[in-house]
């Protein structure tokens, strides 16, 4: 019954593969997300999405022992594997303000005076919380949809501003000035207006037709990002949406990038890097449904603007989901996470244990396969950030895994990468076959770039946890990461 959810994808996954026009049309990503709807239907129908019934954690830290952090003895839903990860706080989508639930995107802020903030994605919109010195969870209100409720919420931060989009019709990009959680009295949380309270929101219909989008990003430039709008129309097709923020009440969309279609996520970055052709520019590494798409987006005016570096496919390709440079200092190799290879069982995930794909950037003209890693935890990958050598990525089912990435500059291969701790948020799969369950269930995503260490991991089901590398005094780095930096 559990793996009922993801049949629309598995049937006859091992020799199927989708042509130009299915990813063109927007039907492979339909198939995604019907399959999505599949399974949450059933977990809404099985009482699963019903937060309230997930305590808030009551002990100042439960500690990873012998590979268990155990917040209640006897109760399986309430013991959670681990690997140098301790539990710090955790509080349910109900303790956080949401009538509806259903978590999905997450992001962090630091504010000047150091203090650390959080923003949840829900159903109904995103909630604020601080997180405290000692890893606490203290909720301080929400920022409700600007249209209708829906699962999908992507949240990213520009400066002060929490930028936040979703695939709802009519939602636009909500844009917030996170200093106003300042003030705030935790015993009064406020319920923030979407017209009087916001400070600025876009939703040009010739950018974004219906008002959605699938994605939000930041870059290192003064403007921020919108992509996987729907309708695929003749414009933008979907593909990357400039938006200055010179001014973030009246965010001005300046153009789009076209022509590769539809974009699913990405990381646009100021390029650092061995390919000295491109060294201070503009560069954003694009995941592209079938190819991870580079380009130099030094030109943002009109809608064809920018220009495609490179279109790369990779064996066992079948969804691009998302990508990541292992570092954002010197972008010599970028990490893939594929959504469809393990449910399709293609290429090196076709006994549908979790692949990383590894490409070296030497050439941002022809990027180069180098290697793989392969994750032991049985399940989907699905979101992946670095921070210092170490790849924390949102694993659904498998939760938070921890990888040290700092070794692939001296082994491309991937053979020398290593799990490094784990925090497998979703017990409810834990004595299935494999250990684990191919469906879109558990952790949608996580913040791990708080300098304290404090992680926050956004569930679907359940609500926030904030954990912590327990092998380190505040945040992790990689072994050799100093290395990475030095180079």
């Amino acid at each position: 019954m559990k793996f009922s959810a993801i049949a629309l994808l598995a049937t006859g996954a091992s020799a199927l593969s989708y042509s130009k026009e299915e990813y063109a049309s927007g039907a492979v990503h339909q198939s995604i997300m019907d399959a999505k709807h599949a399974s949450w239907d059933r977990q809404r129908a099985a009482g699963e999405m019903d937060a309230a019934q997930y305590p808030a954690l009551d002990a100042d830290v439960v500690k990873c022992v012998d590979g268990l952090a155990v917040v209640e003895a006897g109760n399986p839903n309430q013991t959670f594997r681990c690997n140098n990860i301790d539990l710090y706080d955790f509080k349910s989508h109900a303790d956080l303000g949401s009538f509806l639930g259903e978590g999905s995107g997450s992001w962090g802020w630091t504010a000047a005076d150091g203090r650390e903030f959080g923003v949840i994605g829900q159903a109904d919109g995103a909630a604020f919380v601080e997180i405290t010195p000692e890893g606490k969870l203290v909720y301080l209100g929400r920022l409700p949809q600007s249209s209708v409720p829906i699962i999908w919420r992507e949240i990213r931060v520009y400066r002060s501003y929490v930028i936040i989009g979703s695939e709802a019709v009519g939602h636009g990009i909500q844009i917030f000035d996170l200093n106003r959680l300042l003030t705030i009295d935790p015993a009064n949380p406020v319920n923030f207006s979407t017209t009087a309270d916001i400070t600025g929101f876009f939703n040009n219909s010739a950018y974004l037709p219906v008002g959605r989008a699938h994605n939000v990003h930041v870059s290192d430039s003064n403007y921020i990002l919108a992509m996987g709008a729907q309708p695929r129309n003749t414009t933008c097709r979907s593909g990357l949406v400039f938006i200055n923020m010179d001014n973030p009440a009246r965010p001005n969309a300046t153009g789009c990038a076209s022509a590769d279609g539809y974009t699913h996520d990405v990381e646009c970055l100021v390029y650092k890097g061995p390919d000295t052709r491109y060294v201070g520019k503009d560069i954003c590494y694009a995941s592209n449904e079938d190819t991870l798409t580079i380009w130099d987006v030094s030109n943002k005016s009109g809608f064809n603007a920018s220009k495609i570096i490179s279109r790369t496919p990779y064996f066992g390709a079948r969804y691009t989901h998302q990508s990541t440079v292992i570092d954002k200092e010197w972008q010599d190799y970028l990490l893939i996470d594929d959504e469809l290879d393990e449910t399709n069982r293609v290429g090196p995930a076709a006994d549908q244990f979790p692949v990383t794909y590894i490409l070296s950037l030497a050439d941002l003209e022809k990027p180069v396969n180098t290697g793989i890693y392969k994750s032991k935890a049985f399940s989907i990958d699905h979101n992946q950030y670095v921070w210092d050598g170490l790849d924390y990525q949102s694993n659904y089912g498998a939760g938070l895994r921890v990888l040290d990435v700092s070794t692939i500059r001296a082994d491309p291969t991937g053979n020398s990468i290593e799990e490094v701790a784990f925090f497998d948020i979703y017990p409810e799969d834990d004595a299935l076959p494999n250990g684990g369950i191919i469906d879109f269930v558990g952790t949608w995503s996580h913040y791990a770039g708080f300098a304290s260490g404090n992680i926050l991991v956004n569930t679907i089901e359940r609500g926030a946890f904030v954990v912590k590398l327990s092998q380190f005094p505040a945040r992790g780095y990689g072994r050799y990461t100093k290395k990475i930096r030095a180079a």
